[in-house]
């Protein structure tokens, strides 16, 4: 089956179009560094000579309005773009799109949804063992499956399943996060290190059972105003996670395995968290062996409500002062068998993996080992020494 690859602007760009307000980062090979662009119908709009990162952008009151008033020399259309992005078939002379973010800490939240949080119970009694997963799991579904669909995280109600399930000896570390008190939130990938859209994600070479996991992905601000948000990819181990929670980070830390993108929208008068709450995003893989899989995830069905979710990150106890981005998890647990019955589902090196939602438009990217992908060289003292070449810092 032939693949679509690169995406076109058409799939890549909001249904509205250039209708809200979208910024990105190229790279410009003319400079040797990134640049910040208003992603506009008439080209991406240099505005770096305002805005040096996107973090200095997302720290303004109004960074929506802030960047509507940014001139700047046109680098390039979204298509052309896009077409240079994969490094495979790459002109380096010619700009390429980047990940959306620059020096934001990547946070991520797990377990925000009932569907994902039963799949890691699962994952944690199988030990990472793939064959095991379709019996436990119909036996979780049977014990505990419908009672967590309305159940809200740390009220009166949870504490007493809690209680229920321990004395049934089915207490588990992910059910804690899920309908306790306390979200999961952990540190996803170093920053500087994510890739957007029309590049591979990586994907562990020792993982035998892993998958796409489509979210959302909030922008925060230092003082914990939510700004904007995309698209992301928590690509997701699922055996080396099962084995022990104590793998986490190298379930979830992986060259190229946090994708962002494609562009941020940023909020304003006609998109702001209110709309963000009624998202749904979608999810296709296609195989080079002409499989194919669709899944969708309502932002509607999240167990905490984004802000609540942000409140626990940022405050007394943490502060950030470049930001963050924080993934707002999943319900997507992909379980349809692949190959062999009872399996379940698992990446294949070449799949292609589009998320998608109306007003964020499209993150696509091809499945590579993670020791495959291009490799990040591009770090934050290499970032400062060329924004000071360029005179770009005050």
């Amino acid at each position: 089956m032939s693949i679509p690859w690169p995406p076109s602007a058409a799939e890549t760009l909001p249904a509205d179009g250039f209708d809200g307000t979208l910024a990105g980062r190229v790279w410009l090979p003319d400079v040797g560094g990134p640049a910040v662009v208003a992603v506009r119908e008439d080209g991406l709009v240099d505005v770096t000579a305002t805005f040096a990162t996107m973090r200095s952008l997302a720290e303004t009151d109004d960074p929506a309005g802030a960047l509507r008033s940014c001139t700047g020399p046109v680098v390039g259309t979204v298509e052309g773009l896009l077409a240079n992005t994969p490094p495979e078939t790459r002109d380096p002379s010619k700009p390429w799109l980047l990940s959306p973010i620059d020096l934001q800490v990547v946070k991520a939240a797990g377990v925000t949804f009932p569907l994902s949080m039963l799949e890691r119970v699962i994952e944690e009694r199988a030990r990472g063992d793939l064959g095991l997963a379709a019996g436990i799991r119909a036996e979780i579904t049977a014990t505990i499956g419908g009672s967590l669909d309305t159940l809200r995280p740390g009220s009166m109600q949870a504490a007493a399943l809690k209680e229920m399930l321990i004395e049934r000896e089915w207490w588990s570390q992910y059910l804690e996060v899920g309908i306790g008190p306390d979200a999961e939130v952990f540190t996803k990938a170093p920053v500087l290190s994510t890739v957007g859209t029309a590049v591979d994600v990586g994907v562990y070479r020792g993982s035998h059972w892993n998958n796409p996991e489509p979210e959302i992905v909030l922008v925060v601000a230092s003082d914990g105003r939510i700004v904007g948000a995309c698209l992301g990819n928590d690509v997701n181990l699922r055996d080396i996670e099962g084995r022990s929670a104590l793998l986490l980070g190298k379930a979830k830390d992986n060259n190229a395995s946090a994708a962002v993108g494609p562009f941020i929208r940023l909020f304003d008068s006609g998109f702001g968290l209110d709309e963000l709450r009624t998202s749904v995003v979608s999810l296709t893989i296609d195989g080079e062996d002409d499989y194919h899989l669709e899944g969708t995830s309502e932002l509607a069905q999240i167990s905490r409500d984004p802000v609540d979710i942000v409140g626990q990150v940022i405050g007394a106890h943490h502060q950030y002062p470049d930001g963050f981005v924080l993934y707002l998890g999943t319900m997507f647990a992909p379980v349809d068998d692949r190959d062999e019955r009872g399996r379940g589902f698992t990446h294949k090196s070449g799949d292609v993996v589009r998320i998608s939602e109306a007003r964020l438009g499209s993150l696509v990217n091809r499945v590579r080992s993670a020791d495959e992908a291009e490799p990040w060289t591009f770090g934050v003292d290499a970032l400062y020494r060329n924004l000071a070449a360029r005179g770009l810092l005050d």
